[in-house]
């Protein structure tokens, strides 16, 4: 009973809320009018743009140049400039790429006439959102500037996403940097236990990570590496995608085709990776191919786009084995490929993705010395990479 009256209590005070002036949600306020610079050095265009602008809720703010576009940017915010391409003094083009360099929070339209489309075409490779072509109509400038809005306000939402998983990304490795610390001084066997485990959560084939590490040694003492480099190659090549522990499962293990943002945090693993080991003394002459693994002979690579002899030789090494890896090997969504299909597109990507000279050397070890490599790794259960 007594339970009774109190829900009945509660309730009534609940219904009460609803309809006491107090006590009622506050309305949603009102979004405050998308503020429009206007530039244009005739005055009856201005005029004509300003009260079109207006009528459709915006605020508009009319100037008549390019400088005085600059002044009011500096002191009011803007959601969007409305300028004519051509103008004595400063240039809609030459204004568009003083927004773009300091006023990146702001979106750029033009107005163009018909014989400077080509102008227009050069100003949204800058960054102009859209461009109208004079004479226009009221009807069109007010659509194009809707949409020039919208789009600018995703292309925002896109850097404030990207902005984020950056900062994901730092504290990530911040708290594995600190993890890892405990691995001064960790033998072989650690290291290979942490790479069996990465394999195992990104599905990859079995000991991949080992068996690339085996023939990037074994590649390398064919070019005449020191011995005194072999291991951190070998380290370097195992630990090659160690910076994927810092990227999310929902991306990493995503079945489906990647978005762009998704590849962005992505491309990340090799720098999260090289970060982790440089702060690990003994694995830090390693950090430099882990860098590096994903460039290209070409320069087409990531994350910094080196090209040739720019790419450390052990990075260089590691891109022939690691694409000779993964295609004899089983995949989920394929069967391996024989040692003669792997050679020949090898060969075939020899000058763009790989080195010709890391690739002759590759052709001038014997198959037989491949095969048996894979199945000394396969065959063991802890096989200490040899580095002599």
């Amino acid at each position: 009973m007594e339970l009774r009256t109190l829900n009945h209590s509660s309730d009534l005070k609940t219904r009460e809320s609803m309809f006491h002036p107090t006590m009622r949600p506050k309305a949603a306020e009102p979004a405050p009018p998308r503020k429009i610079l206007v530039v244009d050095d005739e005055e009856a265009i201005r005029a004509l743009l300003g009260e079109c602008l207006e009528a459709q809720g915006y605020e508009p703010r009319l100037v008549e140049s390019g400088q005085e576009a600059l002044k009011a940017l500096a002191a009011h915010p803007f959601d969007l400039v409305l300028s004519d391409v051509r103008m004595p003094g400063m240039t809609g083009i030459e204004l568009l790429e003083t927004i773009v360099k300091t006023h990146e929070d702001v979106g750029v339209l033009l107005l163009t006439a018909c014989e400077d489309v080509s102008l227009a075409v050069q100003a949204m490779k800058i960054g102009a959102l859209d461009y109208v072509l004079k004479p226009f109509q009221v009807e069109q400038i007010s659509n194009v500037v809707r949409k020039a809005l919208a789009r600018h306000q995703e292309k925002r939402q896109e850097k404030h996403y990207i902005l984020q998983l950056e900062q994901q990304v730092k504290t990530q490795t911040l708290e594995l940097k600190h993890t890892f610390a405990n691995l001064q001084d960790a033998p072989d066997t650690t290291l290979e236990a942490l790479i069996t485990a990465l394999d195992a959560r990104e599905h990859e084939t079995q000991r991949h990570s080992k068996r690339v590490a085996e023939y990037t040694v074994r590649l390398s003492r064919a070019m005449g590496v020191p011995v005194s480099l072999l291991q951190d190659i070998g380290r370097g090549a195992m630990l090659h995608d160690i910076g994927k522990i810092g990227i999310s499962d929902t991306i990493l293990l995503k079945p489906a085709k990647l978005t762009e943002e998704e590849w962005v945090e992505m491309r990340k693993h090799p720098q999260i990776g090289a970060w982790i080991l440089e702060g690990i003394e003994p694995l830090r002459p390693a950090s430099e191919i882990v860098l590096a693994h994903q460039e290209r002979f070409d320069g087409t690579g990531y994350p910094r786009k080196l090209k040739g002899s720019d790419i450390p030789l052990g990075a260089r090494i590691f891109s022939v084995i690691d694409c000779y890896d993964a295609m004899t090997s089983d995949r989920p969504y394929r069967k391996a490929t024989t040692y003669e299909a792997a050679r020949d597109e090898i060969i075939r990507c020899s000058g763009a993705q790989f080195d010709p000279d890391v690739v002759k050397y590759f052709l001038s070890v014997p198959k037989s010395e491949w095969l048996d490599l894979r199945n000394a790794v396969e065959s063991s259960p802890r096989h200490k990479i040899i580095t002599g």
